[in-house]
């Protein structure tokens, strides 16, 4: 909540940056290889601060992507395996609360000690 607070204000203060300076203009001075020289152009100067923010967020969100695709297969690999934990801990619980078998006969018993013992 608060990074939305706080994103809101910056692009508030953006744009009131960008609609007070409308009016200045800024060259741009650039060697041109169709034209074989430096060629010169003016605009506004909230076009190019406009295009460098655009072009931060741009280079941010391909930086930050295959970071965000490992997190979301990592969460999804650890919430499968916690789901089959899970089943595996109902199974044992009702495994548990299963009545106990029936007492066995001492003939029984014995050939089960004598199972165990070998």
């Amino acid at each position: 909540m608060i990074r939305l607070i706080l994103v809101g204000i910056l692009l508030l203060l953006s744009l009131l940056f960008f609609l007070q300076n409308q009016e200045q203009e800024v060259t741009f001075r650039y060697f041109s290889l169709f034209h074989f020289g430096m060629q010169e152009a003016s605009t506004p100067i909230y076009k190019p601060i406009l295009s460098a923010f655009a072009l931060g967020l741009l280079v941010a969100s391909i930086l930050l992507f295959p970071a965000w695709v490992r997190g979301r297969i990592d969460l999804r690999r650890k919430t499968k395996a916690l789901q089959e934990t899970e089943a595996d801990l109902d199974r044992l619980r009702n495994a548990m609360e299963k009545p106990p078998r029936p007492p066995q006969s001492p003939r029984a018993q014995e050939i089960t000690e004598e199972i165990v013992d070998e």
